[in-house]
């Protein structure tokens, strides 16, 4: 069964009542919200006002209760959604075993609706496909760099706002494949274009710098393995005035984060459990995820060690015996190793 694009979703719900299942998946998180929201609200539309939602995560999900919301409705039911919230994309063989019950037999009363967050092509398997045949899958894939103009073009249509090409490439480059920080600005332009077509000039006066470099997207490219983003978001820190001490107390607590889930992951502990107690939330789950596959716990404890050296070098304190070098130059050096591997001997 075909994946229906998400950008095509709201069209097809407007199109026909709503069908038994829903999977909505990818590492779009402005995407896969959206389109959740929108079979919601269509299932409120249809008048469908009750929803069961279960958080499927951690070495024991709870398949029991989800299997007893299929089956129990009450002797004057009446529609309800039914949602699965499934970070990891991965039901384990008891939940993909129920998805597949549900499916071969879909209750009346019940839409489905399954939420993943993490999703490449080695995911799905026979509980995905059943979803497709009942309902819809769309998977939310990354927006490209190149395919972020018409993402653009789209929404801005959306909200009513024609813009031209030099408009719609200068946005694109504001807001660096942030999707957030895309809608947020197109939702601002509508409130202040009057309707007219953006042209460069009127584009440049209206958005922010949304592409801003910040400590933030620094770490998470770091975490995502991507170096090019590492070097040049460090280089427009520096151009910007930072100050590495300022930037190291982010660095630091996200490389001690990581030691933590290694260490957690390293004894067999319940890696979804940490990630909740240490506060970090579904949109990084997977960035950490990635970045734990490159490096052992002992890997990570000596990159939180090395931030440590990077504040000493640049309060003027190097670490004895080791030679002296520039905070940026060391501050770099770490990051790296973080997202490259190969790039461990820099470290020395």
């Amino acid at each position: 069964m075909a994946e229906l694009r998400a950008d095509r979703l709201a069209s097809q719900l407007a199109a026909e009542p709503l069908r038994p299942a829903y999977l909505i998946a990818g590492p779009e998180a402005l995407v896969v919200l959206e389109a959740a929201d929108a079979v919601r609200a269509t299932a409120r539309e249809q008048g469908i006002g009750d929803r069961e939602v279960f958080d499927i995560e951690g070495k024991d999900p709870d398949w029991d209760s989800v299997a007893a919301a299929f089956q129990a409705p009450g002797l004057f039911a009446t529609r309800r959604v039914v949602e699965i919230r499934m970070p990891t994309g991965k039901p384990g063989k008891d939940g993909a075993e129920i998805l597949v019950d549900f499916c071969a037999n879909p209750p009346p009363d019940v839409v489905l609706l399954v939420t993943c967050a993490d999703w490449s092509k080695s995911h799905g398997g026979k509980w995905s496909e059943a979803i497709a045949r009942i309902g819809h899958q769309v998977v939310a894939w990354a927006v490209k760099p190149h395919e972020l103009p018409e993402w653009i073009e789209r929404r801005l249509r959306t909200r009513g706002l024609r813009a031209d090409r030099d408009a719609v490439q200068r946005l694109a480059e504001r807001v660096e494949g942030n999707l957030l920080a895309a809608a947020q600005e197109i939702d601002k332009l509508a409130l202040l274009a009057d309707g007219e077509t953006l042209d460069l000039a009127k584009m440049e006066s209206l958005v922010s710098d949304s592409a801003r470099f910040d400590v933030f997207r620094l770490v998470d490219a770091a975490m995502n393995g991507q170096t090019a983003q590492v070097s040049r978001m460090l280089h427009g820190l520096r151009s910007e005035g930072e100050a590495v001490p300022a930037l190291l107390g982010m660095v630091a607590m996200e490389l001690q984060r990581a030691a933590q889930l290694a260490r957690v992951q390293a004894r067999g502990g319940n890696v979804q459990a940490e990630f909740k107690a240490l506060r970090i939330w579904d949109s990084k789950q997977a960035a950490y995820t990635r970045a734990l596959k490159r490096h052992d716990a002992a890997r990570w404890e000596r990159f939180a060690a090395e931030a440590g050296r990077v504040d000493r070098i640049a309060k003027g304190r190097p670490q004895w015996g080791r030679d002296p070098m520039d905070a940026w130059v060391a501050l770099e050096r770490v990051l790296l190793a973080v997202a490259e591997p190969r790039a461990l001997r820099l470290l020395g």
